[in-house]
């Protein structure tokens, strides 16, 4: 290599360095001027390592779990499978919270977008005080209706009763961090994240197996870890959005309740919320029919989706920078910026997510054997995350398009996809090809890949008619 040559890939890496710092620190950039990749870049950095974060919590938990055998690892799948619910409705609320305050940061409505932000702490307040005090109290009816043995219903108890009772560390992280990303402040919601992450893998050995002065907890000590660790993260968040001078700045004063306002974010929101209600809906009915095979199929069928999440996440972190960029460049009245915004997010998550696939594939065995060396647990899973790996490219311009839509506001069009593709196609395709058609649990992963195929593919024909452009919000 001659020494120019040393010199322009020493060059390449210093201004790459750069770039990744540049990224990870408070900036006050337009995201709505300049190259459209450079914007990209600047957004889809934090929020990849975010929604990695949020990834990682999964793994480290049924990372500590699986040493407790198949039932510790069936009832954290079980009661995951419960959270989901939640969860949905959380990221439904994240979506409106998003697509409005985007659209106001991008008119240069700062102060609007605080409001915004201050309605949403309202809205995320009742809904955990709901969720929390009958998801605590139900957790054993819960387990039961997801068909948890008498052995996993002992185990998992405590782990749903805290996880659901401390709904609300859940709620908030992903409301405000949501708030941030939609401003374009996602360092902010990376730190939060990180921050959280650390508690919860430092507490979880602890509580799990009673290291040093800590009692233990067996599985309830992994929902203990995880809910202290969340909480402190959104303890940050609270913290940095009502001191700090950034994009999104609340006040007391944006505190006070505006109906109107709330009565359109839930109106904006409702499409997401359902979306993902329908969608975790129809992992629960997965589930359910994973679930009549026994508990090693439930186990790897967890270890396998916990993998997933792992990989798809940082991905759906892509399609945020996406949404937010769709939002901001609405908000400037620039949509032909916004669509160029979303093909660029495309193209790059396509060759991200094939790279995943490509790896899940050739190391299915050696990977789910960090999790379980049982026999039926590694065959069963190693054939989950084979079949799935498959369906990778096209996860990637799915999750990309589905979250430009939401990202303008128009979050019933994917509600009315998810119902299509999961409810009329996954469900009886899975059950069909597991039980009359003899592929057992095998059936049940080769429905989702075709099922996900098939909403990317509508979703690419919806986004290219356009109405999304004049999505008010």
């Amino acid at each position: 290599m001659t020494y120019e040559n040393i010199q322009t890939n020493k060059s390449l890496w210093q201004r790459s360095r750069l770039f990744v710092r540049e990224a990870l620190r408070d900036n006050e950039t337009d995201f709505t001027i300049g190259p459209i990749n450079r914007a990209l870049g600047l957004l889809a950095i934090p929020m990849m390592l975010e929604m990695a974060m949020e990834a990682i919590f999964a793994v480290v938990d049924i990372a500590f779990v699986s040493r407790l055998g198949t039932n510790a690892i069936a009832a954290v799948g079980l009661t995951e499978a419960l959270i989901t619910v939640l969860y949905a409705i959380a990221i439904g609320l994240g979506m409106g919270v998003t697509a409005m305050i985007s659209r106001r940061i991008g008119a240069k409505d700062h102060d609007e977008a605080a409001q915004v932000a201050g309605q949403a702490i309202w809205v995320g307040a009742a809904l955990a005080i709901v969720i929390g005090i009958s998801g605590y109290h139900y957790a054993a009816e819960l387990l039961l209706m997801m068909g948890a043995s008498p052995e996993v219903l002992e185990q998992g108890e405590g782990f749903t009763a805290i996880l659901l009772g401390g709904s609300a560390s859940i709620i908030f992280l992903f409301l405000l961090n949501a708030a941030f990303r939609g401003a374009g402040d996602a360092p902010v919601a990376l730190r939060s994240l990180a921050l959280a992450n650390a508690i919860n893998i430092v507490l979880d050995p602890c509580l799990i197996f009673g290291l040093g002065p800590f009692p233990e907890m067996g599985v309830t000590g992994a929902a203990v870890a995880t809910t202290i660790g969340r909480g402190i993260g959104v303890a940050y968040l609270f913290y940095y959005l009502f001191t700090s001078n950034g994009r999104l700045r609340c006040r007391l004063r944006h505190l006070a309740i505006a109906p109107a306002l709330i009565k359109r974010m839930l109106r904006v929101s409702i499409g997401g919320v359902g979306q993902f209600l329908i969608a975790t809906a129809s992992w629960i009915a997965i589930m359910r029919i994973v679930a009549l095979y026994g508990s090693a199929p439930i186990a790897a069928y967890t270890i396998a989706l916990r993998l997933l999440e792992f990989a798809i996440l940082p991905a759906w972190g892509l399609g945020n920078a996406a949404a937010t960029l769709v939002g901001q460049n609405l908000g400037a009245r620039k949509p032909d910026r916004a669509e160029k915004s979303a093909w660029a997010a495309a193209r790059i998550n396509i060759v991200f997510m094939t790279v995943l696939g490509v790896l899940m594939i050739i190391f299915a065995p050696q990977i789910v054997s960090w999790f379980s060396t049982e026999p039926e647990i590694l065959r069963y899973g190693t054939s989950c995350l084979r079949i799935l790996g498959i369906g990778y490219p096209m996860y990637a311009i799915g999750m990309i398009v589905i979250q430009a839509l939401n990202g303008a506001g128009d979050t019933r069009t994917p509600s009315i996809l998810n119902f299509i593709c999961f409810w009329l196609v996954q469900i009886p395709l899975a059950y069909w090809l597991a039980t009359a058609v003899g592929f057992g649990p095998d059936g049940v992963f080769l429905a989702i890949v075709i099922a996900e195929s098939i909403l990317t593919i509508l979703a690419v024909l919806v986004f290219r008619r356009g109405k999304w452009r004049f999505q008010q919000v």
